[in-house]
């Protein structure tokens, strides 16, 4: 067979990201603080952006040539400068921004890490021992390249194995939420109940299992419940010990006497409890990084209407309002001579007009996604938590006409502002189990109740149901879910399995 050189022409179709393009899929997950950063960032770089409020912040422009665009059509040769000092003026600017950059990078600057990342990664379960003791105040953090893991995502990071139900899970990230820098929980149970609409008792009970977090002693009230939960988890919670803790405004005075009188102890024994108590952590949460909490400034508000309906709309204080200077524009260009000058000249009035138009486009995006939201959890902002619906990304992605990629970029580090609280956008979204008769999904909290029930009607029956047999019942119930789905909810809920249970029931019997 002959080798000999030819030429062949060939026809497909290919997706291509324009640098335009991914600004508006990076425009879409950044949080209102990168937003704005990233904005500040392009009025540097583009001579051609301006704000839209200026003349309301600073009173009169100070440069004429740069108010807004009248649309009058009236000739600029009356408020021109010099063609000698626009060309001046553009040269500078073109040293300054272009620097040899291609044309079509003028849009795409960097606005830090993306706003959908992990900021947890890998979770050194070991950083939660580190808290100082009472003689250690707060102490320098060793300082490296990699930014520290904050004790919001440490605790978050528990949580997603936590194995709660999503009505549990739902009080849980609002309880996480109200945890200070320290490790306390900075909020009163009953006000979150009424705010959440659900039960003191079963949101204590979830705060009872988020105490079992680590690092020992978060969640706690006060300091005595701090102090508590450190010596329970070490074993020396002991009735002495007890009449310490309650007791600690007689320890602050010194008055050791009266300790001794309420503990029941000696002198040895009551220096040997205030040394146990002094090397616990009287701040648990501060051996972790991170920067001040700040303030949560909702994305979208929504307010009850007439008639039970929503009223949903953006926060207007959060959108940044920019404008295209189409007036210093024709000024610059009137002034720009070379090729490489008008390029830099069409550029930038490209990447402007692109811009305008991606903000306006992700804050119509914002609402849509927000709206569907709130149609779909109206029972929750009704009557609170325990009507959560199971929701995903495809649900809401499907019932608007968009993909399911854009409706996660846009739910990440959004917050709704609601009459229960200001609520995170993936809040609302819980996990479903598909119905094996077609009809409408169960949830998983729904799903977990049932496997429980199941198993505790175990006793009576003398039989213990396998994972498998369980699946068979629960499709004979219309709820259509795998073994392994059904052994993931069983080990969350702290159930043995079925080899264990029997060897239990043989022993109980």
């Amino acid at each position: 067979m002959a080798l000999s050189p030819r030429l062949e022409l060939r026809q497909g179709q290919g997706l291509v990201i324009t640098p335009q393009l991914q600004q508006a899929i990076k425009l879409l997950q950044l949080s209102n603080l990168e937003l704005e950063a990233y904005v500040d960032a392009e009025l540097e770089r583009n001579p051609l952006l301006a704000r839209e409020d200026r003349e309301a912040e600073g009173g009169s422009d100070p440069d004429p040539a740069r108010a807004e665009p009248d649309d009058s059509g009236d000739d600029f040769a009356s408020d021109r400068v010099s063609d000698v000092s626009a060309a001046a003026e553009l040269d500078a600017r073109h040293d300054d921004l272009y620097d040899g950059a291609a044309p079509g990078d003028l849009a795409t600057g960097d606005a830090g890490p993306a706003a959908g990342a992990d900021a947890g990664g890998s979770v050194d379960w070991s950083k939660a021992s580190r808290g100082g003791g009472f003689e250690d105040g707060d102490g320098e953090r060793e300082g490296g390249g990699v930014r520290e893991l904050t004790l919001s995502e440490h605790l978050h990071a528990q949580l997603s194995v936590a194995g709660l139900a999503d009505a549990e899970r739902a009080m849980a990230v609002v309880l996480i939420d109200a945890v200070d820098e320290g490790g306390y929980l900075r909020a009163d149970i009953a006000d979150i109940a009424a705010r959440l609409g659900c039960d003191p008792a079963r949101l204590e009970g979830v705060l009872t299992h988020l105490q079992g977090f680590e690092p020992t002693g978060v969640f706690a009230r006060d300091l005595a419940e701090c102090l508590t939960l450190q010596l329970r988890e070490k074993d020396r919670f002991d009735p002495a010990m007890a009449a310490l803790v309650g007791n600690l405004e007689l320890l602050a005075r010194r008055d050791m006497a009266a300790l001794k009188r309420i503990c029941g102890v000696d002198d040895d024994d009551l220096k040997d409890m205030v040394a146990e108590l002094r090397a616990l952590t009287p701040r648990p949460g501060a051996a972790f990084g991170g920067e001040p909490a700040q303030a949560v400034v909702p994305d979208v508000f929504v307010r009850e209407g007439a008639g039970g309906l929503w009223h949903v709309e953006l926060n207007t204080d959060t959108l940044p309002k920019l404008l295209v200077d189409h007036r210093y524009h024709a000024r610059v260009s009137a002034g720009a001579r070379s090729d490489s000058e008008k390029t830099f000249v069409s550029d930038c009035l490209a990447s402007a007009n692109w811009l305008v138009k991606s903000l306006d486009q992700r804050a119509k995006t914002i609402l849509k996604v927000a709206s569907e939201i709130v149609r779909q959890q109206d029972g929750f902002l009704a009557f609170g938590v325990e009507h959560l619906r199971p929701l995903n990304l495809k649900t809401v992605a499907d019932a608007i006409g968009m993909h399911e990629s854009t409706v996660s970029r846009v739910t990440s580090n959004k917050y709704l502002a609601t009459p229960r609280g200001v609520f995170e956008m993936k809040f609302f979204f819980t996990s479903a189990i598909a119905s094996s008769a077609g009809g409408e999904a169960h949830s998983a909290e729904a799903v977990r109740h049932k496997i429980r029930q199941l198993i505790d009607a175990e006793r009576g029956e003398g039989d213990v149901h396998s994972d498998d047999s369980i699946v068979d019942l629960l499709k004979g119930a219309g709820v259509d879910i795998a073994r392994r789905t059904v052994a993931k909810y069983r080990e969350a809920m702290r159930i043995p399995s079925s080899v264990e249970r029997k060897r239990l029931l043989r022993e109980v019997s």
